[in-house]
């Protein structure tokens, strides 16, 4: 996810912009486009810069701050808890009034590697949790560049860790990640295998960023298009996440993962008006290749995390319903 974030807002000098719209979308996109303003681009730090990316990101919450959905909790019936699991900063959400069943699900978050929380993004994790009626544990990883690939792919590992500790078995753990948190479920993933731990039973991603070295077609052709992601912005949060000569490891741009293997179920969603189209793409063609058990879900004229920036539309709650039923489908019961 980008600097820049849709809003129906004009406040912070915020600047509207025309963006096509097919007569292919539903009547809810196409009001949203009308109305569609994007915040300027902020200039970013260097890769190491920490104080740097430390005072964007203040910058970037203060101007979300008014985007945010307020009481989610309260709105979607929840329970909510902060704790550390394994050391790992986590929220855990509920659903209110049901007990602990034997299936929980693992969030996490987007925002490039380098901006969002779990606590900044409880509305996606909460839509989870009441989509699907299970437990989620939404991971507060760290973010770059205080936090490189290495060390959040073992930080999301701590995290399932936990669950198996407390004994949920493996097949009834399945992870959803958005955005970069998509591309950090796989790479945790299959770091994991690689570990010989025990496989969580399904895996759900939307709009993964599967190659942080914005290769592809649509890196390019749909570049200028994408009303959402923009590229010079990815490219420096790449940077402060992997060190360009290690951005192909497949922990950290699981597109190059070697699927021949054991790997999870995995459901891919995305829009056809994303840059990371592409990488959509190429992660299906790579897991079906290697004989797994894969879905590519794509949605018209949707753009990156439709599923949570435009939730009311007919085409997020046709997603959500989809990924809450791959999910319930695809975990076992003990």
């Amino acid at each position: 996810m980008s600097l820049d974030r849709p809003t129906r807002s004009s406040a912070h000098s915020a600047v509207q912009q025309p963006v096509y719209t097919p007569a292919t979308v539903s009547v809810y996109w196409r009001d949203f486009w009308a109305t569609f303003v994007r915040w300027p681009s902020l200039p970013l730090p260097g890769p190491d810069e920490v104080a740097g990316w430390d005072s964007v990101r203040a910058q970037v919450d203060s101007l979300i701050a008014g985007e945010t959905r307020p009481a989610t909790a309260e709105a979607l019936n929840l329970v909510t808890r902060s704790a550390k699991r394994n050391g790992v900063p986590v929220i855990e959400l509920g659903m209110a009034g049901r007990a602990r069943g034997d299936r929980i699900l693992m969030f996490l978050h987007g925002g490039a590697y380098t901006f969002q929380s779990a606590g900044s993004t409880l509305f996606a994790s909460g839509m989870l949790a009441n989509a699907t009626g299970l437990p989620v544990v939404s991971v507060d990883y760290t973010v770059a560049p205080r936090g490189k690939w290495n060390t959040v792919t073992d930080q999301v590992i701590a995290v399932y860790q936990s669950l198996l500790n407390e004994g949920y078995a493996p097949g009834c753990i399945g992870l959803l990640g958005e955005s970069a948190g998509g591309g950090l479920a796989l790479g945790a993933t299959l770091k994991m295998r690689d570990q010989g731990l025990p496989l969580p039973g399904a895996l759900v991603l939307w709009s993964p960023w599967a190659d942080i070295t914005a290769t592809g077609d649509t890196t390019v052709t749909l570049a200028p298009a994408d009303p959402i992601l923009d590229a010079v912005s990815l490219q420096a949060s790449a940077d402060a996440y992997a060190p360009r000569e290690e951005q192909r490891n497949p922990y950290v741009s699981p597109v190059y993962g070697d699927y021949a293997k054991d790997f999870p179920p995995t459901l891919i969603q995305g829009g056809t008006k994303e840059l990371f189209l592409s990488h959509f793409v190429r992660l299906y063609q790579a897991m079906d290749a290697g004989g797994r058990n894969t879905t590519l879900d794509l949605y018209e004229g949707m753009p990156h995390i439709f599923q949570v920036i435009g939730a009311e539309s007919p085409e997020a709650q046709r997603a959500v319903r989809k990924s809450a039923k791959y999910l319930t489908d695809h975990l076992r019961r003990k």
